[in-house]
C-alpha cells in the first residue's frame, strides 16, 4: 500500500470518528429537547384539564345553585315565605321544672324531648340506683300538628314538627311556668303552643302539664277541613329487673268517654294495633309503674294506635305510636290538652280530674282485675297498705300484717272448710260399709242415694269442703294483680331481695332453663317447699276423710308446687314473700283446728243430727232427687240386660 492510499485511510477514518461522535452527541441533545417537550406538553395537559374541571364545576355549581333557587321558589310558592323561613331558623332547647318533674322542650316542632321523674330511679345491675327515670328517648320522641292551608285552587299539608317555633322564653310566677312558642303560618296568622308546669306541692297537679294550643288569625288560611291531625310517639326505656315481667304490664291504653274502665291493647311480644272511630279521652303509653297520657279534655275525635316491642337487651321496651284528630270548624280558636307524666300510684291518679272536674278514671291505668277483683284492691287493699306505710317504713312487715289480716278475714271459711273435712272423716267407717254394700257398677245410683242420706243425716253438705275455698280464690287473685304492679314496692328491699318489686335472685345461672330463667328466686323456691308441705298434709287429711286413691299423690303434693315454681320465678319477690306466709299461716291455722277440734264432739253432734233427721218429712225437692235417682238406675239395669 502506498503513502496515498494510507493517508486516504486514516482520513476517512478520522471522518468516520468524528461524525459517530457528532451524531451521539446530536441524538442526546434530541432526547433532551424531546423530553422537555413532552414534559411541557403535559404539564400544559394538566393546566388544561385542571382549566376544564373547574370550569366544569362552576357550571356544576351554577346548576345546583340554581336548582336550589328553584327548589326554595317552589316552596315558597306552596308554603310562603313565612314558613319557608321558619325552617331555617336557629333552634331551641329550654326547660321547665319542679320537684317532682323535669321537663326539656325544644323549639323544632314545639315539644317535649324528656320528661324525668325526681323522685324515681331505674334499676341497676350493679351499685347504685342513681340514674333517675326517664319517661321516653328524646331521639324518638316526636309530636306533630297537621293541617291544611290554602293556596290558590290547592290545599297545602303543613306539619308542625319540620318547622322552629319562636319563643320568648320559660315565664315563672309564684307556683307555676309557662312556657309559650308560637309558629307563624302566614303574616299575621299564628299557632301557639303553651305548656304550663305547676308547683303547688300536689302530685296529681304537679305531675300534670296542661298544654293548650291556640289559633291565632288562623281561619282566612286554613283550607276546609274537618279534624286537625295529631301524631305522638316516642319510645320507652327499660327500667326494671325483669324485662319479661315489665314487658307483659306495658301497654297501650285508652278510655272512652262515660266508660269507668278503660281498654288497652294487650300484652305482646310483637306489635299491635287498634283503630277508635269513635271519640276518645285520652291515650296512655303505659308501662308496669310509670305512664305518659295524653288528655284531651274536649275528647279527640278518633284515635289509631300501636307498639312494637324492642328486642331483649336493647335497653328499650316499645315504640309507641299515636295518631289522633280534634274537630276543627272554622270558629275553632283553641285546644286544651294535658300530658301526664308520672307513677301509676292509685291515689295520684285517681286524683286527676278533667276540665269541669270529672273523674276520667286515669287510676283504671292500674291494672287491678275486674270488677269483683278490682273491688277487693281498691277498697281493702290499698287503702290498709297506704294506712300502714304511713307508720311502718318496712314493706315486709307490712305485707306480713297485710297477710294476717286477709287470713283473720276468710278465717270464718277456712273453718267451714275444715270443719266439712273433719265430718268426712268421722263418717267414713259408714261409707266405707257403703262401698262393701254395693260393689257393682250396677248399683252406683243406689249407692249414691244412700250417701246422700248419710250426708243429709250428718249434717255434711257436698259443697262444704269446696265452697269455702272457691269463694277465698278471688281474694287470692285481687292480690296476685295487687303485688306486681304496685309502685310502693319498688326499690323496697327486706331481707335478701333488694326489690320486692321484682325476683329476689340468689343464684344467677350461666344458662337458661326453659319455663324457668335464668336465676334462682330464693322467695319462689321457698314458697314451693312450703306449698308441698301443706298440700302432703292436707292430702293425708282428706285422704283419710274420703279414701282418696294413691295415685292423686303426686297430683296434688307435687304438681302444683312445681308449676309455681316454674311460673313465680320471675314475679315480685313480695308475691312469692306473701304466698310463703300464707301458706305458713294456713299450716298453723289447721295444726291449731286440728288440736282443739274434737272428732267424738264432733260425732257426737252428728248423731243428734241423724236423731233429728229420722222423723222429719221428706221435701219435694228430696222426693223428685230420689225418683230421678230410681229411674236411673231402672235404666242402667235395663241396659245391663240388654248386653
Amino acid at each position: 500500500m502506498d503513502k496515498k492510499t494510507v493517508i486516504g485511510v486514516v482520513l476517512m477514518s478520522m471522518i468516520f470518528i468524528g461524525y459517530m461522535a457528532y451524531n451521539s452527541r446530536q441524538q442526546t441533545k434530541y432526547k433532551e429537547y424531546m423530553a422537555q417537550v413532552q414534559v411541557e406538553e403535559q404539564a400544559l395537559a394538566e393546566q388544561q384539564a385542571q382549566a376544564a374541571a373547574e370550569s366544569v364545576a362552576e357550571n356544576s355549581d351554577s346548576l345546583q345553585l340554581s336548582a336550589a333557587e328553584l327548589a326554595l321558589q317552589r316552596e315558597k310558592e306552596l308554603f310562603g315565605e313565612t314558613l319557608v323561613a321558619a325552617k331555617s331558623a336557629q333552634e331551641q332547647s329550654l326547660t321547665m321544672s319542679n320537684d317532682l318533674l323535669s321537663v326539656e322542650f325544644t323549639t323544632r316542632g314545639g315539644m317535649m324531648t324528656k320528661a324525668v321523674l325526681e323522685d324515681y330511679t331505674k334499676y341497676a345491675p350493679k351499685g347504685e340506683r342513681n340514674e333517675k327515670i326517664s319517661l321516653f328517648d328524646p331521639e324518638t320522641a316526636m309530636f306533630d300538628m297537621e293541617f291544611y292551608v290554602k293556596n290558590g285552587l290547592n290545599n297545602v299539608k303543613v306539619n308542625t314538627s319540620e318547622y322552629i317555633f319562636s319563643t320568648e322564653g320559660v315565664r315563672r310566677a309564684e307556683d307555676y311556668q309557662t312556657l309559650a312558642m308560637r309558629l307563624e303560618v302566614s303574616p299575621g296568622a299564628y299557632i301557639v303552643y303553651e305548656y304550663t308546669l305547676y308547683d303547688k306541692k300536689e302530685p296529681s297537679r304537679d305531675y300534670l302539664i296542661d298544654f293548650n294550643v291556640r289559633l291565632e288569625n288562623l281561619s282566612p288560611v286554613m283550607a276546609q277541613q274537618s279534624t286537625l291531625g295529631l301524631t305522638w310517639s316516642n319510645r320507652t326505656f327499660q327500667n326494671e329487673r325483669s324485662y319479661k315481667t315489665e314487658n307483659m304490664y306495658t301497654t297501650l291504653s285508652y278510655r272512652l268517654p262515660g266508660e269507668d274502665g278503660v281498654e288497652d291493647l294487650g300484652m305482646s311480644e310483637d306489635s299491635k294495633s287498634e283503630q277508635v272511630q269513635s271519640e276518645v279521652n285520652w291515650v296512655a303509653f303505659r308501662q308496669q309503674f310509670f305512664s305518659q297520657t295524653f288528655i284531651a279534655h274536649s275528647n279527640f275525635a278518633y284515635a289509631d294506635m300501636g307498639f312494637t316491642t324492642e328486642a331483649k337487651g336493647s335497653g328499650y321496651l316499645k315504640y309507641y305510636t299515636s295518631r289522633m284528630g280534634v274537630n276543627y270548624t272554622p270558629q275553632t280558636t283553641s285546644y286544651n290538652f294535658s300530658i301526664y307524666c308520672g307513677p301509676n300510684k292509685y291515689p295520684i291518679l285517681q286524683d286527676i280530674v278533667g276540665a269541669n272536674g270529672e273523674s276520667i278514671a286515669m287510676e283504671r291505668l292500674i291494672p287491678l282485675g275486674g270488677w269483683l277483683v278490682g273491688w277487693f284492691n281498691r277498697w281493702v287493699v290499698i287503702p290498709v297498705f297506704d294506712f300502714l306505710s304511713k307508720y311502718i317504713s318496712n314493706f315486709g312487715i307490712i305485707i306480713l300484717i297485710l297477710t294476717v289480716l286477709v287470713k283473720l278475714l276468710i278465717f270464718p271459711l277456712t273453718y267451714k272448710s275444715y270443719l266439712s273435712t273433719a265430718k268426712m272423716r268421722v263418717i267414713k267407717p259408714e261409707m266405707d260399709a257403703l262401698n262393701a254394700k254395693y260393689p257393682r257398677q250396677e248399683d252406683a245410683m243406689k249407692k249414691q242415694q244412700e250417701m246422700m242420706n248419710l250426708y243429709k243425716k250428718a249434717g255434711i253438705s257436698p259443697m262444704g269442703g269446696c265452697l269455702p275455698m272457691l269463694i277465698q280464690l278471688p281474694l287470692l287473685w285481687a292480690l296476685f294483680r295487687f303485688f306486681p304492679v304496685s309502685i310502693e314496692l319498688r326499690g323496697k328491699s327486706f331481707l335478701w331481695a333488694d326489690d320486692l318489686s321484682s325476683y329476689d335472685s340468689i343464684i344467677d345461672l350461666p344458662f337458661t332453663i326453659p319455663f324457668y330463667g335464668d336465676h334462682v328466686s330464693l322467695f319462689c323456691l321457698l314458697m314451693s317447699v312450703a306449698m308441698i308441705g301443706f298440700s302432703y298434709v292436707n292430702y293425708q287429711q282428706n285422704s283419710a276423710a274420703s279414701g282418696q286413691m294413691a295415685g292423686m299423690k303426686f297430683m296434688m303434693v307435687y304438681m302444683m308446687p312445681v308449676m309455681m315454681l316454674f311460673w313465680f320465678n320471675d314475679y315480685a319477690s313480695g308475691l312469692c314473700y306473701y304466698y310463703l306466709l300464707s301458706q305458713l299461716i294456713t299450716m298453723i291455722q289447721m295444726t291449731s283446728m286440728r288440736r282443739f277440734v274434737d272428732d267424738d264432739k264432733i260425732r257426737y253432734i252428728m248423731e243428734q243430727n241423724k236423731a233429728k233427721q229420722k222423723n222429719k218429712k221428706k221435701s219435694k225437692f228430696q222426693l223428685r232427687y230420689e225418683e230421678l235417682m230410681r229411674q236411673q238406675e231402672e235404666m242402667a239395669r235395663q241396659q245391663a240386660k240388654r248386653k
